[in-house]
């Protein structure tokens, strides 16, 4: 599997943390790790840097996933990237939501690394 470049977007640091560690405990070969806060600085980050995946949250301080969802295909570089949502947020609204608004897919926490596997590498185009 190439290496893949990731943005991971998570007002949590530790959250962040976890979401790259289930991703390499995924089997997923992370070339580079680029983490935001909230919505608006991964926009700024997705400027600066181009990326294979992202991992968002929905509930953030300043510009939350959704609305980040919504205005991150003004990124020439990030128009094609999957974006999958991890979130406590477990209702079908949300999950309709995220989706329509550009998610390609969608988990909630908790999760575990098979969860990440599963939801991931089809968006990669790998095999699990």
């Amino acid at each position: 599997m190439d290496k893949i470049r990731a943005l991971i977007v998570d007002d949590s640091s530790v959250m962040r943390k976890i979401v790259e560690r289930s991703l390499r405990q995924a089997g997923i070969d992370l070339d580079k790790v680029v983490e935001a806060s909230n919505g608006a600085e991964a926009l700024v980050a997705l400027q600066n840097n181009v990326v294979d995946l992202i991992l968002c949250d929905i509930n953030m301080p300043v510009m939350d996933g959704l609305e980040f969802v919504r205005q991150v295909h003004t990124v020439d570089s990030a128009k094609d990237v999957p974006i999958v949502m991890i979130t406590t947020e477990g209702s079908e609204s949300h999950v309709v939501q995220a989706l329509t608004a550009g998610a390609r897919g969608y988990i909630r926490k908790p999760f575990t690394p098979d969860q990440v596997k599963e939801h991931v590498l089809p968006l990669l185009g790998k095999k699990s």
